[in-house]
């Protein structure tokens, strides 16, 4: 089964992925955890407690735009909709914490019903949450006040294809392994597959900037948009006349990546290529990181390129988390992991080996593939367990990344010395002048592991900022990085951004507190 064949999964709160196939915790895995001091908690998760929502006349404006049977009040429906997935998020759940429950989800079957949608609810100061995959690890689902999630899941179709442009107008809630189907008919692809494949969506994507395996190969999601159409409390903005132009400054990349904080996208054209006929993934082993670090950085600045190219760390190699199964049973060295749509290229393999590579075989190839997105599915039973497991990311410039590295590791073995954590680190996407890094902790639960995490995230985000480092590669800003990327680019750009959202959504009702500070307390770092 490849990425295109795997089907859409229907994510549930409180945990990650298909609750049918969960994967159980290997017996190694859980021997290690007690090295760590990892004890399993003693608290059973609590069952959401009901809360007062939205009034009659609310409830009746909405149902006048969607109709009655679109439009849920109930707590299952609205629990379903609480928060994103981040480990934080979980253990929010666990407790039965509504804080961020919507007052009622919406689910509107078109672009005009979002338009209306957003225009009463500006009208009448409702809050709004656009919402699709629901796969967010940043906040960007829990606003600053109560509010109504706009689900998108009726928005699923497959508008147009033109195969001579090679462009597909795809609307925002088609899933991503919904999406590869639908272009599969017409022998294409769009090559993005990210780990939240299963249940992330294609507005998602372009809301948060997402980028897949097959970065190297495809790009970024950014990059591959041609063409959005954007709903706005003001109204409908269209842009992606052409695909590229020097009328002025670029909008579409204004839109892209604004978190729903200016308006609900409700379409993209994409750039899409014929599906490949073949499929290559190997391993590779170097004896350093700075070895394998020295090898990814000449394909990426010299080519020639594969599809997907990853490089991990001694520890991450160690643990092996290219398959779950065997948790644990990496070799020595660090793993390099090197994908190809298409036929093989020997003149890649030929510069990893000049650079003292190591070919492995597919073997490790194709369990990292598959293993890849199951692999998410281990923090539902290591939470379980009393672990705390998370995950962060930065990029910067191919000369800051080993300083980067160490600093963040070394910030976030700091924070959390009480409970000794194990930090795991990869690169996952590549470009000619930097890359990537990919964090993972594992540590014991302490008593208050909202705030054990929330301690090492601040280490951590201090670190990348003093290291030259951006505070998000892929995942976002949300309600989590919102302070430190205010720092980042500092006042007058924050001021650029709030005064484009009081052009689109002076109410403030789109998304409110996400992505764009709402006062000055939020231009300290975080």
């Amino acid at each position: 089964m490849t990425e295109s064949d795997l089907p859409v999964v229907q994510l549930t709160p409180g945990r990650w992925g298909d609750p049918a196939h969960p994967v159980e915790l290997p017996a190694a895995a859980a021997e290690a955890l007690k090295h760590l001091g990892v004890r399993r908690p003693a608290a059973e998760p609590v069952e959401p407690a009901d809360r007062p929502g939205l009034t009659a006349d609310q409830l009746s404006f909405l149902s006048q735009v969607v109709g009655n049977e679109h439009v849920a009040s109930d707590l299952e429906s609205r629990w379903a909709h609480t928060r994103g997935y981040s480990t934080t998020d979980l253990l929010r759940d666990r407790a039965g914490d509504t804080s961020d429950m919507p007052d009622a989800v919406v689910y509107p079957a078109s672009h005009d019903e979002v338009q209306e949608l957003l225009t009463g609810c500006a009208e009448q100061g409702l809050a709004v949450v656009p919402y699709s995959g629901g796969t967010s690890v940043v906040g960007g689902l829990a606003p600053s006040r109560r509010f109504v999630t706009v689900d998108l899941r009726r928005l699923d179709q497959l508008v147009e294809l033109d195969e001579v442009s090679r462009t597909a107008r795809l609307q925002a809630g088609v899933r991503g392994p919904a999406a590869e189907a639908l272009l599969a008919e017409r022998g294409y692809t769009l090559g993005h597959f990210p780990q939240s494949y299963e249940g992330a969506s294609i507005g998602g994507y372009a809301a948060a900037r997402s980028s897949g395996q097959s970065s190297a190969g495809y790009g970024r999601f950014d990059q591959m948009v041609v063409g959005l159409t954007l709903a706005t409390p003001r109204g409908t903005i269209e842009l992606g006349r052409a695909p590229m132009s020097a009328a002025g400054p670029d909008l579409r990349q204004l839109v892209l990546g604004s978190e729903g904080a200016f308006g609900i996208i409700t379409s993209v054209v994409v750039r899409i290529r014929p599906r490949p006929t073949e499929r290559h993934f190997e391993g590779w082993r170097f004896e350093s990181f700075d070895l394998g670090l020295a090898a990814v950085r000449r394909l990426a600045q010299d080519g020639p390129l594969p599809t997907a190219l990853r490089l991990s760390d001694e520890v991450e190699t160690a643990v092996n988390l290219a398959d779950p199964d065997v948790l644990g049973g990496g070799s020595g060295g660090v793993l390099a992991i090197i994908g190809f749509d298409g036929p093989y290229n020997q003149a890649t393999a030929d510069v990893l080996t000049a650079a003292g590579g190591t070919n492995l075989g597919v073997d490790p190839g194709e369990t990292w593939r598959v293993g890849r997105y199951r692999a998410p599915y281990l923090r539902d039973p290591l939470l379980d367990e009393g672990a705390l497991v998370e995950t962060l990311e930065t990029a910067a410039f191919w000369s800051r990344i080993p300083a980067l590295k160490t600093a963040v590791t070394k910030a976030l073995v700091g924070a959390l010395g009480a409970t000794p954590p194990l930090v795991l680190c990869h690169i996952s996407h590549v470009y000619e002048t930097g890359a990537s890094l990919y964090f993972t902790v594992i540590c014991a639960q302490s008593d208050d592991p909202i705030e054990q995490w929330r301690t090492a995230k601040h280490a951590a985000n201090q670190a990348i900022a003093d290291a030259g480092g951006t505070i998000s590669h892929h995942h976002g800003v949300g309600t989590d990085h919102r302070d430190a990327y205010a720092t980042e680019i500092g006042p007058l750009a924050i001021e650029t951004l709030r005064a484009v959202k009081n052009a689109l959504d002076p109410g403030n009702v789109m998304n409110p507190g996400v992505l764009v500070p709402e006062s000055e307390k939020g231009l300290t770092s975080s």
